[in-house]
């Protein structure tokens, strides 16, 4: 879903407009963008495809918020590879992405569980809040938990409390909330409720699997979203296969959610590997053009030595 876009001023290039913008830390930050059909179509556990400018790479991105009477679609960005950075960089309000293309993926099942845990690692806080908000909205009790490794990287907590019944925060370092991993807030949370009836678990791999670990002897039903793992968006590419229930599955077309306790974790963790040396590569080469171009990779381009994407 590509149209209609604006357009950027003075150029003729279409565009989606960033409406808002604003950072959580050094490495996160939250693009708001006007885009009335996508938001309009969006569910939770979607995705959409963004590329940042016409020479841009296409990557997937999980849609964190929508607003349909606003027509605008949210997504929380963290700085990692060669396009995240470049975007961390240059969007800026006012700013236009090229391409932002979907909703994509399978909607995220809103059941009928009448007590539900939401469980956000990190950036996974995000894309896990639409879920936490739909079930609410639904009628279920709602329980949130959300981890960080110290409290200055704690995000969107308002907006948790807003829709949760119990919201339950740990950090790593024990600046907030409970010291320690997700799983100590599963196992209080498990502890004082005994009639879960479902957990949804949104964040690294190796914080997935240990949610879905946790409550394997709990009994709890337990989804996860594959979304770390989508490179093409479509299914095309074979790099988001991963084994669940011993059948292969594609990320990107087949879920991104799937029923933690059979999601074959080793295996996924081993395929996110595959492109580390590419992804170091592209990152590295990007890094060395700034610097010709005297531009610090943190900093905004200039307009005199870089071609804006800012509207007028």
């Amino acid at each position: 879903m590509g149209i209609p876009r604006s357009s950027q001023a003075g150029t003729g290039k279409p565009g989606f407009k960033v409406v808002v913008r604003q950072d959580f830390s050094e490495a996160t930050f939250l693009l708001e963008i006007e885009h009335p059909l996508m938001a309009n179509a969006a569910h939770p556990g979607q995705f959409v495809i963004v590329i940042p400018d016409e020479h841009g790479e296409r990557i997937p991105l999980t849609i964190a918020d929508f607003d349909r009477d606003k027509g605008t679609v949210t997504l929380v960005i963290q700085a990692v590879g060669k396009t995240s950075k470049e975007m961390q960089r240059t969007c800026r309000v006012g700013s236009v992405l090229f391409s932002v293309t979907g909703p994509m993926g399978v909607p995220s099942h809103i059941t009928d569980a009448k007590k539900i845990i939401c469980v956000g690692g990190g950036l996974g806080v995000a894309p896990v809040f639409p879920q936490a908000r739909a079930h609410k909205e639904n009628g279920a009790y709602v329980i949130g938990i959300v981890g960080f490794r110290s409290k200055e990287l704690v995000f969107w907590d308002d907006k948790f409390e807003k829709y949760c019944d119990e919201f339950i925060v740990c950090t790593d370092d024990g600046s907030r909330g409970i010291k320690g991993l997700v799983t100590k807030g599963i196992e209080a949370a498990a502890k004082k409720h005994a009639d879960i009836d479902e957990l949804i678990a949104i964040g690294p791999p190796i914080m997935m699997k240990a949610c879905a670990e946790t409550t394997r002897s709990l009994g709890i039903k337990t989804m996860v979203s594959l979304n770390p793992i989508m490179v093409d968006g479509t299914g095309m590419c074979g790099g988001c296969r991963v084994k669940v229930d011993g059948s292969i599955k594609f990320a990107c077309v087949d879920g991104p959610d799937f029923d933690g306790h059979t999601v074959d974790f080793e295996d996924l963790m081993n395929r996110l590997q595959r492109f580390k040396e590419d992804e170091k590569v592209a990152l590295d080469n990007w890094t060395e053009s700034c610097r010709r171009l005297n531009q610090s990779p943190h900093e905004p381009p200039q307009p005199d030595n870089f071609s804006p994407r800012a509207e007028a």
